[in-house]
């Protein structure tokens, strides 16, 4: 009689236990990894800047960065927090109905706030480049007056005197003060963890079973021919500053405000087109209101300056020349590049109440 029968005989509840034990660990390993509050590089992505050396995505990190993110605290007079001019519904972009930011009371911001998504990936942060690193971009929000009009010293002081922040960046840090740093840090945490790579045109290029249609297809084409020598690559955007032709004087400079040089005069940051179709208004100063009105300026509307792009200036011709028919399957392939699992995903969502 063989060895493991007369085992079972002897302990009939233990080889049960074993069994259910083998069951469990053979299940695991067939299980997905759990990837809630893991930074995950999607495979068609470039490596990203952020430098996660320094600061490791945690889940608690994580998670005060999301009640950083969504609370006014960080405002002079407690009205606005960074969630007001970044809608998760809209991709992270302000409300359709304020073309510019709106801060503490009701003062208008200079520019139209960008979406943020992919922020891992970029090297400069805001329309002329003035950061550098994530870490330090909400500084700019927090102390523009026209934002949120606060000071970091009077944030840290307010976030130490909480009855709730103490012991949440003990959780996320070890630390027994809060201090600007680690609140920068935990910000930076829930902000790197907006990947948006779950378009239906991502599917597409993954062959994950989604076709695009003839339109979609043909504006692909032209899009790769006529505007991806700028917006280029997995991110749409090649990360240049350039004068696309909206004016023709600028009372913004744009990135000649940080580099100083007269070559940058109303130059701007080529920003990713990706959830295009929920971000409007478009252009630093929410010149156009629809993805019709940007075409329409790309083929007919583009205006002559010193520093205007050279692409958009060939052969004695201002522009790119695009007939309405091929702006309007621009448009339907641009449509594609809209993720509704990054707009509706739990884990950006306000959760400060719970």
């Amino acid at each position: 009689m063989p060895l493991n029968y007369k085992l079972y005989q002897a302990y009939p509840t233990l080889c049960w236990v074993c069994i259910f034990v083998l069951l469990v660990g053979c299940q695991k390993q067939n299980e997905a990894p759990d990837n809630t509050y893991v930074f995950v590089k999607p495979a068609n992505f470039p490596e990203p800047t952020y430098t996660f050396k320094n600061n490791p995505v945690t889940k608690e990190g994580f998670l005060l960065g999301r009640r950083l993110f969504f609370d006014p605290l960080l405002s002079k007079d407690g009205s606005v927090s960074c969630n007001n001019c970044h809608i998760q519904s809209t991709a992270f972009a302000d409300a359709q109905q304020h073309p510019l930011s709106i801060g503490v009371e009701n003062r208008v911001g200079t520019r139209n706030a960008p979406a943020l998504a992919n922020l891992a990936f970029m090297p400069e942060f805001f329309w002329d480049g003035g950061v550098t690193h994530l870490d330090f971009a909400p500084i700019n929000a927090i102390e523009a007056v026209f934002e949120m009009d606060e000071t970091m010293e009077n944030v840290v002081k307010k976030l130490n005197e909480s009855t709730v922040y103490p012991a949440l960046f003990k959780k996320a840090f070890g630390v027994d003060k809060v201090t600007s740093p680690y609140m920068l840090q935990a910000l930076s945490q829930f902000m790197t963890m907006m990947v948006s790579a779950n378009s239906r045109y991502d599917k597409y290029q993954r062959g994950e079973g989604e076709q695009l249609s003839d339109d979609e297809q043909a504006g692909l084409t032209l899009f790769q021919a006529k505007c991806g020598s700028c917006h280029a690559g997995a991110l749409f955007t090649d990360f240049s500053y350039r004068n696309n032709g909206i004016s023709t004087t600028f009372s913004d400079e744009g990135r000649a405000r940080i580099s100083e040089a007269t070559e940058d005069i109303g130059k701007f940051r080529v920003p990713s087109l990706r959830n295009v179709a929920l971000t409007a208004p478009y252009m630093h100063n929410a010149k156009f209101r629809t993805l019709e009105d940007v075409l329409k300026h790309y083929a007919e509307g583009v205006q002559p300056s010193a520093t205007l792009d050279a692409s958009l200036q060939r052969n004695g011709r201002l522009g790119i020349a695009l007939t309405s028919e091929e702006q309007r399957k621009i448009i339907a392939f641009l449509r594609t590049l809209t993720d509704n699992d990054f707009r509706s995903d739990e884990r950006f969502q306000n959760r400060n109440e719970e």
